[in-house]
């Protein structure tokens, strides 16, 4: 790590951009946007600053406990690193940060709006991080995005955080547990934070697993809910993808720069870990994405095979029915017959020749006989009977 120059006793007292970053990392390829989802309902932390220290050879030695008495300390002790901690700040809030530490603008227009793409961009002297933070509800079986903003300079880190995750009070903890790494100044703390980050994706990886194996029983088991339910966590991969895969070239192209920006080696360990992570977390989403698709598409071929044996059921049952109202409609034709001839006679007018006839009755019986047999031939023929 390169000597950090003397801080100057007062604001008006500098001049030109303020403490110079070490070169450590090239800018990362830029990544594809990304939208963060609600925080689940929770005991509302505190908005502004959360928690500020200061650290001295990777030991705090005090926790100002507002912003004025950081930027006094912070003077008093050029040799120290300033680690501040704001959730949902205010705007003057970042934009006396901005002025304190001349944060970039740009910078602090990202942080101060949220729902930024995931990036690393550098901004004169200061480091601008965007990270997408992820965790797992088992009760809604829903993917918790948070966003977090880092800015990182030769003696502060400044983190923004927009969400409940990640929980950045366990990374102070560990980070305070190693002083050996915290040492190595603001680069160490950036790089803890990545880890905490790609780490807390993994209860969310092992979460979806579970959902998709479930959803594998329901698409066989015919429930039919399940096209919403693979939709849903269809389009939270597609806010997990480009969570994790902008992530995958930031730290690769963090890689490539150890040798020209003389990263230290503890650090180049600790990077090369978060990023093997970060890589099989990129790689199991993308296969999840694939998963997905596919059942989908076997739950359409399914569906649509059930309703093609239903409309198969449905003709079939139609069909039995047409026969029988078939079987009805010449039975009672047939009937007809003999009774059409038998009211004709039976109104008993008083000129009525075969009234008087003596084979009158026979004919009307052969009449009958011979109209029944006529029919029932014809429906026969016809299959009808």
């Amino acid at each position: 790590m390169p000597e950090r120059r003397a801080r100057p006793a007062s604001r008006t007292a500098r001049s030109g951009r303020r403490r110079a970053l070490p070169p450590r990392q090239p800018p990362a390829a830029e990544p594809s946007a990304s939208t963060p989802g609600p925080a689940p309902a929770e005991p509302a932390e505190p908005a502004g600053v959360v928690e500020s220290a200061l650290y001295r050879d990777g030991v705090r030695v005090s926790s100002p406990a507002t912003l004025a008495q950081i930027y006094r300390e912070l003077r008093e002790q050029p040799s120290g690193m300033a680690w501040i901690g704001l959730a949902r700040p205010t705007a003057d809030e970042l934009l006396s940060l901005a002025e304190e530490f001349d944060l970039h603008p740009l910078a602090v227009e990202d942080a101060m709006e949220a729902h930024q793409r995931p990036k690393l961009e550098r901004y004169g002297d200061t480091l601008f991080v965007v990270l997408r933070a992820a965790r797992y509800l088992d009760a809604p079986e829903e993917v918790d995005f948070g966003e977090l903003h880092v800015f990182v300079g030769q003696d502060f880190v400044i983190t923004v955080r927009h969400g409940a995750a990640p929980d950045l009070s366990a990374v102070r903890a560990r980070m305070e547990d190693s002083p050996d790494l915290l040492k190595l100044g603001p680069e160490a703390v950036l790089y803890a934070i990545l880890d905490a980050v790609v780490d807390g994706y993994a209860p969310v990886v092992s979460g979806v697993q579970n959902d998709i194996d479930e959803i594998e029983t329901e698409v066989f088991g015919g429930d039919p809910e399940v096209s919403r339910r693979i939709y849903e966590l269809s389009r939270e991969m597609v806010e997990f993808q480009r969570a994790t895969r902008p992530l995958v070239g930031m730290l690769h192209g963090l890689i490539a720069g150890f040798a020209k920006y003389e990263t230290h080696e503890e650090l180049q360990r600790y990077l090369r870990d978060v990023a093997d992570h970060v890589t099989h977390t990129s790689e199991r989403v993308d296969g999840f994405r694939q998963a997905l698709t596919e059942i989908l598409t076997v739950n359409a071929t399914l569906v649509t095979q059930q309703q093609n044996a239903e409309m198969r059921a449905l003709a079939e049952a139609g069909f039995e029915q047409n026969e029988e109202v078939k079987k009805i409609s010449s039975w009672a034709a047939i009937l007809f017959a003999p009774t059409l001839v038998g009211t004709i006679y039976g109104m008993n007018f008083t000129h009525m020749p075969e009234l008087h006839w003596a084979l009158g009755y026979p004919f009307a019986i052969v009449l009958m006989g011979i109209v029944c047999a006529g029919l029932y031939v014809i429906f026969k023929r016809r299959d009808w009977l």
